[in-house]
């Protein structure tokens, strides 16, 4: 049995711990704690949460959730100069998250990049997830990298673009599981417009204005060290979730999609082996919409939640 003494020792030791995290992870809730609690996991490694803060935070609170949103450490403003920049670095942080928060279950939205963090973390805390739901989510790196060298070549050949032609050649050089590779692929997709929504609505106008306008824009701190740091940290790299995925599946955990029907950097048979891996009505395609469809298309995106988390004796599909 534990001393008094002991226990006393033990709470401040968990108390600096939940300083020190607190000090370091930059975390914010929005709307009331009694409400069922969602986490959004940004993308990156480099990235951070302002935008999806910014813009869709609040107004998904106010439709009756708890949101909860965080830069992962040493990304954003989240600094941390020793960060690792690790999976299991970023798991620890997520656990020490929802501790403070004093949340046991959540539902989890991961968004590019974060995509693989949140499918990871499901797979190995699938006790602490509800719903995972992924948002242009990376799953299979490689046929992405692949479809974007592959297309962007073709629309160069057609452009006499010699310059990207050639540059495409250089990357396909370069060592696939390094940091410089993975850059130069999203280079040259944004170059040819592949994260850019095809035809941009009033609304999404609107609520890129509201973003670019507010305090959360100048705050879209960028850490170009995380990618670089990572590579050299983490061995799981340049990989295919679709293993956990499907494991996920068995875990009863909610399994659910949201892509752009124009989120160029996915190929048409990436998007159908997601519709295999979490159910034809689990998978959510919304039209004239890249790569951010909190962003292109705010409603639609914001509808689609709503009825993802529902409770699943009520629950209907798009």
């Amino acid at each position: 049995m534990l001393t008094v003494k002991y226990q006393l020792l033990l709470f401040c030791f968990l108390l600096l711990v939940q300083s020190a995290f607190t000090q370091t992870i930059y975390a914010k809730a929005y709307g009331k704690k009694s409400n069922p609690a969602i986490v959004y996991i940004h993308g990156g490694p480099r990235g951070n949460a302002t935008l999806f803060e910014g813009t869709t935070a609040q107004t998904l609170a106010d439709k009756g959730f708890y949101v909860i949103v965080y830069d992962r450490r040493g990304e954003g403003r989240s600094v941390d100069t020793s960060a690792t920049f690790t999976f299991q670095e970023s798991f620890n942080d997520l656990n020490n998250l929802l501790n403070t928060y004093g949340l046991k279950k959540v539902t989890i939205l991961g968004h590019s990049f974060g995509g693989i963090v949140a499918t990871l973390y499901t797979d190995m805390y699938p006790a602490k997830v509800e719903r995972l739901i992924l948002v242009g989510a990376l799953f299979s790196q490689q046929e992405t990298y692949n479809h974007i060298l592959s297309t962007v070549s073709g629309l160069a050949a057609a452009k006499k673009d010699s310059v990207t032609s050639n540059k495409i050649k250089w990357i396909k050089s370069l060592n696939k599981n390094g940091a410089d590779y993975r850059k130069q692929c999203y280079e040259v997709a944004a170059a040819y417009g592949y994260f850019q929504m095809p035809h941009p609505t009033n609304e999404s106008k609107a609520v890129n204005l509201l973003y670019e306008q507010s305090e959360f824009f100048k705050q879209n701190i960028r850490n170009d060290l995380a990618p670089v740091r990572f590579y050299e940290n983490e061995k799981r790299v340049n990989i295919n979730t679709k293993p956990e995925l499907r494991n996920i599946k068995k875990q009863h955990v909610g399994l659910f999609a949201v892509y752009g029907q124009q989120d160029n950097i996915f190929s048409a048979k990436q998007l159908q082996d997601m519709k295999k891996l979490v159910g034809s009505k689990h998978l959510h395609v919304i039209e004239n919409c890249s790569h951010y469809p909190f962003v292109d298309q705010q409603e639609a995106f914001l509808r689609i939640l709503e009825i993802i988390m529902k409770p699943v004796s009520t629950k209907t599909f798009l």
